[in-house]
C-alpha cells in the first residue's frame, strides 16, 4: 500500500477522527478480516451479514492495527474510545481510499485493466497477471475479490513500484461496475462472456449484458475495449464505447475498425489441453499448448493475450509466458492423478449452464479411447447452479440430459436444488447405477469412496456454496488404492 496518515485518511473519507486517533499516524496496509491484520494497519469494521467488524476491533488493536475505519464510536475493556476515522457507511469509504490510490498509482506511471463476464474472469487475470509481471511490478486480486470491497482490498495491495494492476469485476445487478469503474477508472476493458450467471438476481440475461457493457461505456478515449468477438451480446458492445477496440476469438477476422487477437487450428491434446497457434493482429503467429483444461478456456487465454497487446506487450513475450501455463487459482478445473490412477478435475468454485457445459464438455473428451482403445471411466459429480431464478429447473434439467447424450459413465447429482438434473438424466435412459441422487455432501462422499476404482476420471461441479470443491479435495486426498480399501 501507499502510505497514508490518519488525517489523509479522514480528508479523503470525509470522515471525523475519535479522540484518541493521532493523525500523524501512518497507516501500511488495510483489511476488514481482524485476523489478517499486521502492525501499522488500518481496520476497516465492516458490517456483515452474520457479524460485524465492530466486534472485532479490539482483536485488530491486539495485532497492530493502528486505526479503524468505523460507523460509530467504539470503546476498549477500559472504557477508552478506540483510535477510528468514523464515517457513515464503512464500505463506500472504503472505496474512496482505493480510488485515492489509483490516482497516486497511475500518476506513478501505473497501467489499470479491468475484467469482467459471466465465467473466466478468474483465470483471465491469473494468466493476464503473467504475462505483465514480465514488465514490471504486477498486482491482481486473490483468488476472485471482485465486488465493492474485494476490489478495494486488491488496490490496496498496490506500492509506488507496482506497474500493472489486475482488476476483476463482479457484478449483481445493474450499476455495479459502474461503481466499480468510477473507482479504478481502467484504460484496458475486458469483456469475456455474457452468460446466464446470477440471472435471477439481473432479472434476465438481457440486463447482464447491460451490465457487463458497463466496463466498455467507462473507458476513456485513449483506452482500449478487448471484447469476445465470438459472443454476440459482446460483440455488440463495440458501438457502446469510445475507445479503441480489439476482438479475441477462435478463427476470428478482423472486423471494420476491430484488429483481433486469434486462435487458429484449435486442437484438444488427450489430456485436455488447448494446442493452437496464438496470431497477432500484426501478423505474428506463435503455437503453444496451454496448462489449463478444456478447450473453453481458449477464450480465457485469447483474453489474456488481448489485454497484453492493448498495453504493448510484445507477442513474443505473451506466448512464452502462456505457453503451458496452467490456472493459478484453486478449483478452476485443478486436475489431480491419484497415485491408485484415479483423476480428479475439480471445478466446483462456480457454476453456470455455460460454464456446466464446458466442463461436461472436457470430461467427455477426456472419457475417449486412447489410440489403443483403453477408455477411462468417467463421473460427472454436479452440484446446484444458483442464482438462476425461474429458470434454474429448466437449466438443471437440461444439464442433466446433457450428461447422458455426452457418454458420461456415471452421474452423481447433489442437493434438492439440483435434483431435476437426475429426474432428467433418468428420462434420457440413464438408469440402474449409471445415474444417482443424494441429498448430501457426506453422502456423495461416501458414493465415491465406495464404488471409485483405478483409471476413473472424476468431475466435481457447482456452484460455491454448495461445497462440492472441498469434497473434491477430500477424494483428491485419498488415493487409496480402491482394492485395498474395499477388498
Amino acid at each position: 500500500m501507499i502510505e497514508l496518515s490518519t488525517a489523509e485518511i479522514a480528508e479523503i473519507t470525509g470522515g471525523r477522527l475519535s479522540p484518541t486517533a493521532d493523525p500523524a499516524a501512518r497507516v501500511t496496509g488495510v483489511t476488514t478480516d481482524s485476523r489478517e491484520v499486521l502492525p501499522g494497519w488500518l481496520f476497516v469494521a465492516k458490517p456483515g451479514e452474520s457479524s460485524d467488524g465492530h466486534h472485532f476491533i479490539g482483536r485488530a488493536r491486539e495485532a497492530g492495527a493502528v486505526l479503524a475505519l468505523t460507523e460509530r464510536t467504539t470503546f476498549d475493556a477500559d472504557g477508552t474510545a478506540d483510535p477510528a476515522v468514523i464515517v457513515d457507511d464503512a464500505v463506500e469509504a472504503m472505496g474512496r481510499i482505493a480510488a485515492h490510490q489509483v490516482e497516486r498509482l497511475r500518476a506513478d506511471g501505473a497501467r489499470i485493466v479491468g475484467i469482467t463476464g459471466s465465467a473466466g474472469k478468474t483465470t483471465t487475470k491469473d494468466l493476464l497477471a503473467a504475462v505483465l509481471e514480465a514488465t514490471g511490478e504486477t498486482v491482481s486480486p486473490i483468488g476472485s475479490y471482485n465486488g465493492e470491497v474485494g476490489v478495494p482490498l486488491t488496490v490496496f495491495r498496490a506500492t509506488e513500484q507496482t506497474r500493472n494492476l489486475v482488476i476483476e469485476m463482479g457484478a449483481t445487478g445493474i450499476g455495479h461496475i459502474t461503481y466499480l469503474t468510477d473507482m479504478v477508472h481502467p484504460e484496458v476493458g475486458v469483456v469475456l462472456c455474457v452468460g446466464t450467471a446470477h440471472a435471477g438476481e439481473f432479472g434476465g440475461v438481457e440486463n447482464i449484458e447491460k451490465a457487463k457493457g458497463e466496463l466498455v461505456e467507462a473507458l476513456p478515449e485513449h483506452g482500449t475495449a478487448v471484447l469476445n468477438l465470438d459472443d454476440p451480446r459482446v460483440a455488440n458492445m463495440a458501438v457502446r464505447t469510445r475507445a479503441r477496440l480489439l476482438g479475441f476469438g477462435v478463427d476470428a477476422a478482423p472486423r471494420e475498425g476491430i484488429d483481433v487477437v486469434s486462435a487458429r487450428g484449435l486442437e484438444v491434446t488427450p489430456d485436455g489441453h488447448p494446442e493452437l497457434d496464438l496470431v497477432f493482429p500484426d501478423g505474428s503467429s506463435f503455437h503453444l499448448v496451454s496448462g489449463l483444461i478444456g478447450r473453453h478456456h481458449v477464450y480465457n487465454l485469447l483474453a489474456a493475450t488481448a489485454a497484453a497487446y492493448a498495453l504493448g506487450v510484445d507477442p513474443a513475450t505473451i506466448a512464452d509466458r502462456l505457453d503451458g501455463r496452467a490456472a493459478a487459482s484453486r478449483w478452476r478445473m485443478e486436475r489431480t492423478d491419484r497415485p491408485d490412477g484415479v483423476t480428479i478435475v475439480n471445478d466446483a468454485y462456480n457454476a453456470n449452464p455455460e460454464s456446466m457445459r464446458a466442463a461436461l464438455q472436457t470430461l467427455a473428451g477426456l472419457g475417449v479411447p486412447d489410440a489403443g482403445g483403453a477408455q477411462r471411466r468417467t463421473w460427472a459429480v454436479l452440484g446446484p447452479m444458483l442464482e438462476l431464478g425461474e429458470d434454474s429447473v429448466l437449466e438443471h434439467d437440461i444439464l442433466g440430459r446433457l450428461a447422458v447424450r455426452m457418454n458420461i459413465k456415471k452421474l452423481v447429482v447433489v442437493g434438492a436444488e439440483a435434483k431435476p438434473a437426475y429426474n432428467s438424466a433418468v428420462l434420457e435412459g440413464s438408469w440402474g447405477d449409471e445415474a444417482h441422487y443424494v441429498e448430501t455432501v457426506e453422502e456423495a462422499e461416501a458414493l465415491l469412496v465406495r464404488e471409485l476404482r483405478p483409471g476413473d476420471i472424476v468431475l466435481f461441479k457447482s456452484s460455491n456454496s454448495a461445497g462440492l470443491r472441498h469434497l473434491g479435495d477430500r477424494i483428491a486426498a485419498a488415493g487409496t488404492p480402491a482394492e485395498e480399501a474395499h477388498p
